[in-house]
Order: structure tokens, then sequence, then C-alpha cells
């Protein structure tokens, strides 16, 4: 009985008033059970057949979205704008390159059992010490999570325990993730230089190139993101997310309430980053590399404008900006690949002055005035009947 009523009141703190989130989950497990089906039991002669291409491009939607998350759970309910991101996702993704890597074993180009192939071709004498251990599945998946939050512990702490805060935070967390790119250029790093990781065969022995295995990365990432998004849902209509908001709207006043306000920060960033390697390497094993490239600035700067397109403060109004926006910039890229830039551009730009708390919040609006106008209406009908009483 006890844990019956746990349950329920744990549903509704997750889910009281929050119509837009059961919607999007219920989206996600439209789409776990249609994509498989009209991939894998629909023939391909078949107009209604979903092609491996597709069903990789929405897993690696998927992933964006998941980082999307990460950040609006910092952004939208602590008033944490990082511009770093990127390189927690770049992390994350890394690791899960350096496992799938040891798994190719002899069958690279050089034959090498232990070496990757750009270690042999660069002479290196043996696998370095941070390598070790990468070829087991629950190590590398330790490392996803423990790397990436690691770092944003170390940094979380030095910069809120000195209070930086603003446009100052926002400025080192771009220069934290430009510092990684830099270094993860260098081949003296012993990550593949510039050209990054690729290459791979397969995961937990199942063959990467083959239908049924693309299908179960996409159901792996729609899992991560629902649970990502139940986790950090649950997190916001806590004590510790009411105390978390309060620290957004009013920092110095939380502080003299007796709140260690750096110590919020620290773990909820720290968990946010946490999410954010994952995405990266849910991410890996579906584009089939990984290269210094992710680490680019300007990846988390389209972080921020698909949380803002979406709509911050809302969880899955992050995840729908990071769909569209993606989606537009696959057409884009494809169709008028020098307009992109210029488009992601004039897109922030209008979302800024006209819609400031992106679609779900324009969405919200339309909602309002539309139930406004029912009311109106409905305290309009008795007072011309009145009238028209009075007149006969």
């Amino acid at each position: 009985m006890h844990s019956t009523m746990h349950y329920k009141s744990l549903f509704t703190q997750l889910f009281a008033g929050n119509r837009g989130g059961q919607i999007f989950l219920g989206v996600l497990a439209a789409l776990a059970i249609i994509v498989p089906v009209f991939n894998l039991a629909v023939p391909e002669s078949s107009g209604f057949h979903l092609s491996t291409y597709t069903v990789t491009l929405l897993g690696k939607y998927l992933t964006f979205a998941l980082l999307a998350i990460a950040l609006d759970l910092v952004w939208g309910y602590c008033g944490i704008l990082s511009l770093g991101h990127g390189a927690f996702f770049a992390l994350g993704g890394y690791a899960m390159g350096m496992h799938l890597m040891r798994q190719i074993g002899d069958r690279g180009v050089y034959g090498n059992p232990d070496l990757p192939d750009f270690m042999v071709f660069l002479n290196w004498p043996e696998l370095p010490w941070y390598w070790q251990g990468f070829d087991m599945f629950w190590f590398a998946m330790l490392m996803v999570m423990l790397v990436p939050g690691l770092l944003a512990f170390v940094f979380g702490w030095l910069a809120f325990r000195s209070r930086v805060t603003g446009v100052y935070l926002s400025i080192i967390t771009q220069a934290l993730t430009y510092a990684l790119m830099l270094a993860f250029f260098r081949n003296e790093m012993g990550f593949g230089g510039n050209n990054g990781l690729t290459d791979f065969k397969d995961i937990l022995g199942f063959n990467l190139q083959q239908d049924s295995t693309r299908v179960a990365l996409f159901l792996a990432s729609i899992i991560a993101l629902a649970l990502g998004y139940l986790a950090c849902r649950y997190i916001v209509t806590s004590k510790f997310g009411r105390v978390v908001i309060a620290i957004r709207d009013a920092e110095d006043r939380a502080r003299f309430t007796g709140y260690k306000t750096e110590s919020y920060k620290v773990w909820i960033f720290t968990f946010s980053a946490v999410l954010a390697g994952i995405a990266g390497a849910l991410y890996v094993p579906q584009v089939g590399i990984i290269n210094p490239g992710e680490f680019s600035p300007l990846n988390s700067i389209e972080l921020v404008v698909w949380v803002a397109v979406g709509g911050r403060g809302t969880l899955y109004g992050a995840a729908l900006g990071a769909g569209l926006v993606n989606y537009a910039k696959t057409f884009f890229t494809g169709a008028l690949p020098e307009v992109w830039l210029f488009a992601l551009g004039a897109l922030f730009i209008v979302v800024t002055i006209f819609l400031p708390k992106g679609i779900v919040g324009l969405i919200g609006k339309l909602k309002s005035q539309r139930k406004q106008a029912l009311n109106a209406n409905v305290t309009t009908i008795p007072d011309a009947a009145k009238k028209a009483e009075a007149e006969s």
C-alpha cells in the first residue's frame, strides 16, 4: 500500500500540470514502435519503408535532444549559460570512440591487434596508459560519465566558489572547450589528431552496419532521452530543484537565507555534464566518427540556439528545438549550404526579439489568448440576453 502511494506521489510530481511532458514521452513511445517496424518489417519496395539512413539521422537528433535537455537544466532552471557543453558531449563521444577502436583488433589497416591504426602510422611503441581498460564495455561506459562529470565538477567548484557568474562564466566555459579542441588536434595527445577516431566495426559483437544494430542504437537513444528527461524533471520538481530555481531568480537572497548556492550549482552542473557525455557516447556509433571538431565553440553556441528556439525552462521544449533546428540544418546544408549560418543567425535574432520563451512559450500564449476569448464570449452571452429581455 505504501509503495503504491509512493508511486502515485512520484507520478503526480513528474506529470502534474505538465501536459507538454506527457505528449513528449508519448511521441517517444510512438517512435520507438513505428520506426523499427517501418525499417525492419516493411520491405524496401514499399513506400512506407523507412531507410536505415533515416533511422540513423533520427537517432542523431535524439542524442542532440538529450544534449539540449542537459543544457536546459543548467540554463533554464539555474541561470547558468554554459557555452562549453559541447566539450562534455565530445568527451563522452571520445570515451565511446576509444572503446570502439579497441574492438577493431587486428581488423585494422595495419593488422595490429593492440594499437589503433593511427598509432601504428605514428610509430607509437605501445598503447598509452590512458587507453588501458577501454577494451571493456563497462569501463568505457564508466568513463563516458566519469570524465565529463569530473571535469565539470572541478571546473564548477573553482568557478562557482569564486562567484564567477553571467557573461564572464559563459566566456570561461567557451575558453575551456576551445582549449580542449586545440589539445585534441595534437597528434601527441594520442586521440587521432585532426582525423579523430573512425572506421569502427562493431559494438558488443554486433556489426555497426547492420540495420538491426542501427535500430538498436536508435532505441537506446530513445530510452536515454526519456530517462534523462524524467531524471531532470524529477530534479526540478523536488526541493533541490526549487532551491536551484530560487538561485536562478535571486542568488543573493538564497545565499542570505542560509543555502550554499555554490554547492547546488556545482552538482547541477556536474549532473548536466554527465547527461551530455551520455549523449555523446550514443552519438558516436551512429555517425561513425568523433574528431576534435566536436569541441568547436560554434557547436556549443548552436546548442544554445536549440534551447532558445524550443523554449528554455521546459526541458521538452529544448528537445523540440534541437529536433527542429537540426532538421533545418540537414535541409539547408544539403540544398543551400552557404545559407545555413546566415539562417541560424537570423533564427536566433528572431527568437530573441519575438519569441523570448521559444516555440513552447508561443504555444502557451496562443492557448491563453484562446481561453480568454472563450471566457469573454461566455460572459457576453448572458449580458446580451439580459439586455434583450429589458428592451422587450
